[in-house]
């Protein structure tokens, strides 16, 4: 019983000066940690340049893990077309009202892309206000998840030698 007591006091200390030390750190760097605004929300910024709270008031599309990991240097504002013009006739459409033969349109053009152009285009897509079909959400992330990382190819690279 005494132990249990030790460890629980040694957790509640580590935590609280975990605790103590981020809040100190947060006053010292705001742009990085954020800083609660009037409504006691934290201000986020997303890969697009928007702002979003913590709220949810944006939906997250799953993109941000993969584009942080791979592809970051690569996401900038402006739009990069990928052979896929014909597509920004759906701008502004909802994600859940596409036909079925405008999700296999959606699924051609991302079938065709290489590995490493797959977050980029999903990138464009969002940029040109372009809601990919719900059908295919699933796919483009394990296709995203699929292209190995620079550090991923690094450690490989060291292992063949």
């Amino acid at each position: 019983m005494t132990g249990a007591l030790v460890i629980l006091a040694f957790t509640v200390v580590v935590g609280l000066g975990l605790y103590l030390w981020d809040v100190a750190w947060r006053k010292k760097h705001p742009a990085q940690g954020g800083s609660p605004d009037a409504d006691g929300q934290t201000d986020v910024t997303v890969a697009d340049g928007a702002a979003a709270t913590d709220s949810g008031e944006e939906e997250c599309c799953g993109q941000h893990l993969v584009c942080e990991k791979t592809h970051a240097a690569a996401m900038t504002a402006e739009v990069v077309y990928y052979d896929d013009e014909e597509l920004d006739r759906y701008a502004g459409r909802d994600g859940a009202s596409y036909t079925p033969e405008e999700t296999d349109e959606f699924r051609d053009i991302m079938l065709t892309l290489l590995p490493s152009d797959v977050a980029g285009w999903a990138h464009s897509l969002d940029l040109r206000k372009i809601a990919l079909p719900a059908e295919l959400r699933d796919e483009l992330l394990m296709l995203m998840s699929d292209v190995p990382s620079e550090g991923d190819m690094a450690v490989a690279g060291k292992g063949e030698r």
